[in-house]
């Protein structure tokens, strides 16, 4: 396998992410909808990979995003900023009094328990990143003069809106033509797909993407609804997935899109809400790479482990090259992070390449 990855010397960051980032409001151990108190933190699909690749791996990345210019933007800001991430790319959007012309997103985040499965509520209409135009970022500026050695987008970003589809393109198609490589989580989700064309809206769209994506990101429900590759033969409810059938279908995609280096997906069985069998698989040079099993792990909270997983597999690809060493600190990555509450890592690489290397729980004194 062969990542050509632009000199370090040469970029201002190793690692930049493309997408919304929302204010997430946690009730604890609680519900939703009987909370009188919510923790707050800051997260998002394409987020939470490089504020990993920085807080557990310590590479040096930016967010690239917008936020409506009040009080809350700045809250946004502000938690960024001590999660280590660069808040240079942002672009400011001015707004009014009550959000009609942009506002910045919130997503209500409850955990779930045992037989209690997790739930999600987001309020991220007509977002300041959602209306965000390709003019409103000089991705030239960013990709050629400041210099990024990787590019992290993904399909929750792209459908934001049909803004966001259009800048989503301009930026892969600008980190291509400087030597960036991108990576790009398809996370097909109806949906949000629904408002601007729904199924036929995400295949244009992430048909148009994948002609520059060199480490693609889905499971094979992502590729035959984004994509329109369909896995031969998979266990009808999904429980286990065929590997055969699924090397041939990456196989296919490879064939139609020969940029795609590398393609992962993680592996989940739940049995309840807080234990969950988890694992990942990699293909890359027509060979299918199986990271180690985590059965039984007992998750704290879910969210954000696939972004975990994605940070650690680019991590292990830039600095390794080796695919199965890359999923390996993916899965290792991910499953820690679901140890932790909020969307984001606080694993080090430490404890990652210790639960790599088959370390156990007992207390560390």
């Amino acid at each position: 396998m062969e990542l050509k990855l632009r000199p370090r010397e040469e970029c201002r960051f190793d690692a930049v992410s493309l997408g919304e980032v929302m204010l997430r409001l946690d009730p604890g151990e609680g519900r939703i909808r009987t909370a009188r108190s919510f923790r707050a933190w800051e997260g998002g699909g394409e987020y939470n990979v490089i504020r990993g690749l920085h807080k557990c791996f310590g590479m040096n990345t930016a967010v690239i995003t917008a936020f409506a210019d009040n009080e809350v933007g700045k809250l946004m800001k502000d938690f960024i900023e001590q999660g280590g991430v660069s808040t240079d790319l942002i672009f400011w959007k001015k707004t009014d009094g009550i959000g009609r012309i942009c506002r910045n997103g919130i997503n209500f985040t409850e955990r779930g328990f045992g037989i209690r499965g997790a739930v999600g509520c987001s309020d991220r209409a007509n977002t300041a990143i959602s209306q965000a135009r390709p003019e409103d970022f000089d991705f030239d500026y960013i990709f050629g003069e400041l210099g990024v050695r990787w590019l992290h987008t993904g399909g929750i970003y792209a459908a934001l809106s049909e803004q966001s589809c259009e800048t989503v393109i301009a930026a892969c198609k600008a980190a291509k033509k400087y030597g960036t490589l991108v990576s790009y989580d398809l996370n097909y989700r109806p949906s949000m797909w629904s408002a601007i064309g729904g199924l036929e809206k995400a295949r244009e769209v992430n048909r148009e993407v994948a002609k520059y994506v060199d480490v693609m990101i889905g499971n094979e429900e992502d590729f035959t609804a984004c994509l329109g590759f369909e896995i031969e033969g998979n266990d009808a409810n999904l429980k286990e997935l065929n590997i055969e059938g699924y090397k041939k279908m990456i196989g296919k995609a490879a064939e139609t899109y020969p940029n795609f280096k590398v393609v992962a997906t993680t592996l989940r069985t739940v049995k309840t809400a807080t234990v969950n069998d988890w694992k990942a698989i990699c293909w890359a040079d027509g060979e299918i790479y199986q990271s180690k099993e985590y059965n039984g792990l007992e998750i704290m909270d879910r969210v954000g482990g696939g972004d975990s997983f994605a940070s650690g597999l680019v991590y292990g690809l830039m600095t390794t090259g080796d695919a199965l060493q890359a999923v390996n600190y993916g899965a290792a990555h991910g499953a820690l992070a679901m140890t932790t509450p909020g969307d984001t890592s606080m694993a080090s690489k430490n404890e990652v390449e210790a639960i790599m290397g088959g370390a156990g729980a007992r207390v560390k004194r």
